[in-house]
């Protein structure tokens, strides 16, 4: 439908617009060959929830189904309804009732009238285990997340149309696959190390529920996930990535893209990124467009974030527009793409260009729209490296060239950039730090007491400072703007290392060497040669300790 448009505009003779069209020709699209999937499988047991009026009537829409239940959470308001209610045995009583589950897995847990405990209500109405489909007439609904599973259809709180749901409902019996949206590379996440819990950005970011701690890890559910994409826009670490296409696909379309466009002739591009779910209104508003707006279909608009974005710009790109329809964009999705828009305008900002040059679209200002007549940049060649690196490398270029030139800008609330502050005098060097840190921004100097630090790669999950036993660590969000003093280590705090009294070898800082003595000096297994020990390194502790156990086996039980 869009390339149809894009050819009869483009009948006109403008340059730009025989450009866009060969550019979109000529460029691979965004598509994985053979994505993962999971499968759902539904036998067409079906519950109605919501007033006993309401679900009776709708009982006879379905009956082409399985099996249909209904579990009044009112009872029925006439005399009539109520005698033919005490002749059906699908119905059951329950003022509250929580969902869990998904397509052909639904659990429903209620206290049914009657019943003296809670049951498992697909257990005591069909002898199975769960309920395929859902059709929740209740005016709240029961689930609470935003994006609701696959098979569970809110008509009462207007987020299913009765009409689609009478129609379509007949239909969900069988097998059926669903694209696996995600990559999770657990090694790389910044949630949880050693018992400390650091960042949660994915699981506030998910509208549907996905995405839970267990406390050591994350763990996303692919039959909840709905494939938004704002896990993986909202994660610092790219331990969650979006694989619909990956993010690397993207940002090499987005290069060829715009190359394809210059080598056709086009000229003065911007990017109009937006949801598959928007492709009509997009085919509707083009011809209000200049013909130098070139349309980008994502999967969802909130698939692609920061990095890429600038990237766009870095390749060319005039603008990067991100056209979404606000009024039915669920408010989580909005908030994440807003923070992240946010934290992409405030870097614009500071360095003296216009915020406008990453900018949400309304469609309705099509016919006011004017583009920006230059690019801020035009990179030869694709930003390779990490999400962060390609970030930096785009920042760096366009600090480099900027209006203003700040050292250290802030940041927007919990944007995963900042650095760290020791206080000195207090460190122990313990490393505690060091061990929950997930992208070794801090590390050990290594070859003498000290800790050091490289900013870039600090993504501020704060485990640092939960895990610092004498409170000294604590996050600075920002950016420094110089990429050599972002890039390298620095060193946060270092100390003369204590040398073992019996070999000479350095083992620990010396404060707490001495720390360590003062505080256990007067501790009754810290006595005579005990106490000694303490100047000595691990291997030569344990030597000195069983060459006295032959003499004095007691002193085994000494440190």
């Amino acid at each position: 439908m869009l390339n149809s448009t894009l050819e009869a505009l483009s009948a006109f003779n403008e340059q730009n617009g025989k450009a866009r069209l060969a550019a979109i020709n000529d460029t691979v699209e965004l598509s994985n060959l053979i994505p993962p999937t999971v499968s759902y499988e539904s036998r067409g047991n079906v519950l109605l929830v919501g007033a006993e009026d309401v679900i009776t009537t709708l009982e006879a829409q379905f009956t082409s189904l399985n099996s249909v239940t209904l579990l009044a959470t009112a009872k029925a308001q006439s005399l009539e309804n109520a005698k033919n209610s005490a002749k059906r045995n699908n119905l059951y009583y329950a003022s509250k009732a929580t969902i869990k589950g998904y397509l052909g897995a639904f659990e429903v847990s209620c206290d049914v009238e009657n019943m003296l405990t809670t049951v498992n209500l697909a257990k005591v109405a069909i002898g199975q285990d769960c309920f395929d489909l859902i059709v929740d007439m209740t005016e709240d609904g029961l689930s609470e997340v935003e994006i609701s599973a696959p098979g569970y259809y809110a008509v009462g709180a207007g987020k299913a149309k009765l009409a689609n749901v009478i129609e379509d409902l007949p239909a969900m019996v069988g097998t059926f696959d669903k694209p696996k949206y995600f990559r999770l590379d657990p090694d790389l996440c910044a949630h949880s190390s050693r018992g400390v819990t650091g960042c949660e950005r994915c699981v506030d970011a998910c509208p549907a529920g996905a995405l839970s701690s267990t406390g050591d890890h994350i763990e996303i559910n692919p039959y909840l996930c709905q494939g938004v994409g704002t896990c993986a826009t909202a994660c610092p670490t790219e331990a969650i990535s979006y694989a619909l296409p990956d993010p690397a696909n993207t940002q090499h379309f987005v290069y060829r893209l715009i190359t394809n466009y210059r080598k056709a002739g086009g000229e003065t591009p911007t990017l109009l990124f937006y949801g598959n779910r928007d492709e009509a209104t997009v085919n509707e508003i083009l011809s209000d467009l200049p013909e130098s707006v070139i349309p980008v279909a994502l999967e969802e608009l909130a698939t692609v974030g920061i990095d890429t974005w600038f990237s766009a710009l870095a390749y060319g790109a005039h603008q990067v527009l991100l056209a979404t329809n606000t009024s039915y964009i669920p408010d989580t999705i909005d908030r994440v793409l807003r923070d992240e828009l946010a934290t992409a305008q405030s870097f614009l900002a500071e360095m003296g260009y216009d915020i406008e040059r990453i900018a949400l679209f309304d469609f309705a200002e099509a016919k006011s729209f004017t583009g920006f007549d230059s690019a801020l940049l035009n990179i030869a060649s694709p930003v390779e490296g990490t999400k962060r690196e390609k970030l930096f490398a785009v920042l760096d270029a366009l600090y480099a060239q900027a209006p203003v030139k700040p050292e250290r800008s802030d940041v927007t609330e919990n944007a995963p950039y900042g650095s760290v502050d020791c206080r000195e005098d207090d460190c122990t060097l313990c490393m505690g730090c060091v061990s929950v840190c997930p992208t070794r921004a801090l590390h050990a100097i290594g070859d003498r007491p000290g800790l050091l630090f490289i900013e870039q790669d600090c993504v501020q999950c704060g485990m640092c400072e939960k895990a610092c036993p004498e409170k000294v660590i604590s996050l600075n969000p920002g950016v420094t703007w110089n990429a050599q003093t972002r890039q390298e280590a620095q060193v946060l705090h270092e100390e003369e290392a204590a040398c073992c009294t019996r070999c000479g070898k350095a083992f620990a800082p010396a404060s707490m060497v001495k720390m360590l003595t003062e505080k256990l000096q007067n501790h009754s297994q810290f006595q005579g040669e005990a106490i000694r020990r303490l100047n000595m390194c691990e291997d030569c502790r344990v030597r000195d300790i069983f060459s006295t156990i032959v003499d004095d086996p007691e002193s085994q039980l000494k440190v």
